[in-house]
């Protein structure tokens, strides 16, 4: 059975972006998909050290969630990521578990289907949207999108679910999601994955 892996990078376990978390489940379950949620807001996520201990041994130097989360990552064929936006931007945890999360796994994640949830009362989700965005654009994921981007309005998760269209939005992501990962499915197993080349590495030492 095909899997989505969602992070909620909340602090708070049943507030904005649980709540629009919870719709995409809803329809991931009336879709066959099997899902799991990780709280991750709430913990104790410290940022990368530029150690390069991941390089050497195939995880991050500091023992925590991340580690734990790596290996049900590599086994997902989707990845949701949920945050609240703070200061135009998406909450520092999940930035942080993102960064070491991505940095430190060298598993290949082509071809998992990526998308980006952020709440926020007023402002500043289309420029944390962009930000979680960028973790899938560089890793080989397919973007899903929906109707509308994929962001919820609310003070609270009583607000949210007022947000009708926001909800509608998250619903139909969800539906393109499970679509995606069918096809991609499909595909891999008509014609394998596209070739990526590593090669190239551009640097320019001497300032030229």
């Amino acid at each position: 059975m095909a899997k989505v892996l969602l992070l909620n990078g909340s602090p708070r376990a049943d507030g904005c972006t649980a709540t629009a978390l919870d719709e995409m489940i809803r329809v991931f379950d009336s879709e066959g998909i099997e899902t799991e949620l990780i709280h991750i807001g709430n913990k104790d996520i410290r940022g990368c050290l530029s150690c390069g201990y991941c390089f050497k041994n195939g995880k991050c130097a500091v023992d925590d969630l991340v580690n734990e989360v790596a290996p049900r990552f590599q086994a997902a064929d989707g990845l949701v990521v949920g945050s609240p936006v703070y200061y135009a931007s998406p909450n520092g945890t999940i930035l942080a578990f993102l960064d070491r999360l991505f940095y430190s796994t060298s598993f290949s994640k082509q071809m998992k289907v990526g998308a980006a949830v952020v709440s926020c009362r007023r402002g500043g989700n289309t420029a944390s949207f962009d930000v979680l965005n960028k973790y899938f654009t560089i890793s080989g994921m397919p973007v899903a999108s929906s109707t509308y981007w994929n962001q919820v309005h609310g003070h609270s998760a009583d607000d949210v679910k007022k947000d009708l269209e926001g909800l509608q939005t998250l619903r139909n992501l969800a539906r393109n999601m499970s679509f995606m990962i069918r096809a991609f499915a499909d595909a891999k197993a008509k014609y394998g994955l596209p070739l990526v080349e590593h090669d190239a590495f551009t640097s320019f030492p001497d300032g030229k």
